[in-house]
């Protein structure tokens, strides 16, 4: 790869990645529903596990860690402390550059959604069952609480499965007609 070409190339990795943090808070704002102290379901980790799985891991930590840093900022983000901070935005959605794994793969959008869903899951629910422990009720979903860790898997659970399934269903709708898109077979070699 000659330099224009490498350099041409970076660019357009830097303005898809700014396009799809930027379309990916959008979608943010746009929730199907809500629970009482934080976490939504939304569309708007679709944009970040697209870019993820079309450039790589290092890229797609990097426009998550962006998107956590807007999600805080911008969808009044609710955090305890610093811990809550780092942990339920900037590191939760950092993570979901981890489907960038899957770059390459015949189907590894959806892969990518299950293991970048899967690892943003497991911080919200890691902080959720130690940051958010003190805040626990007794009862939750008509069950006695008695482990902050039972309650976290509940109440992030909730909605990151929907929330994971319903990327890997936008995804199935659309790989008949984006399928080279989302496989990254339209950059520049």
């Amino acid at each position: 790869m000659n330099e224009k070409t490498k350099s041409h190339r970076g660019v357009l990795m830097l303005c898809e990645g700014a396009i799809m943090v930027v379309l990916a808070q959008i979608l943010g704002y746009i929730k199907l529903w809500e629970m009482p102290w934080g976490g939504s379901i939304c569309l708007s980790m679709l944009p970040i596990i697209c870019y993820a799985c079309r450039w790589g891991v290092g890229p797609g930590l990097m426009s998550g860690f962006v998107l956590g840093v807007l999600q805080f900022m911008y969808d009044g983000g609710f955090a305890l402390g610093w811990q809550s901070i780092i942990g339920d935005y900037l590191v939760a959605f950092t993570v979901l550059g981890v489907a960038g794994l899957f770059r390459g793969y015949r189907d590894g959008i959806y892969w990518g959604s299950l293991l970048g869903g899967a690892a943003r899951f497991g911080v919200h629910y890691v902080v959720g069952a130690t940051i958010w422990a003190e805040y626990m009720p007794e009862e939750f979903f008509g069950m006695t609480m008695t482990t902050p860790w039972f309650y976290s898997l509940l109440y992030n659970g909730a909605y990151m499965v929907p929330d994971t399934v319903l990327c890997v269903i936008v995804f199935a709708l659309l790989m008949k007609p984006m399928g080279k898109y989302f496989r990254g077979e339209d950059l520049i070699k």
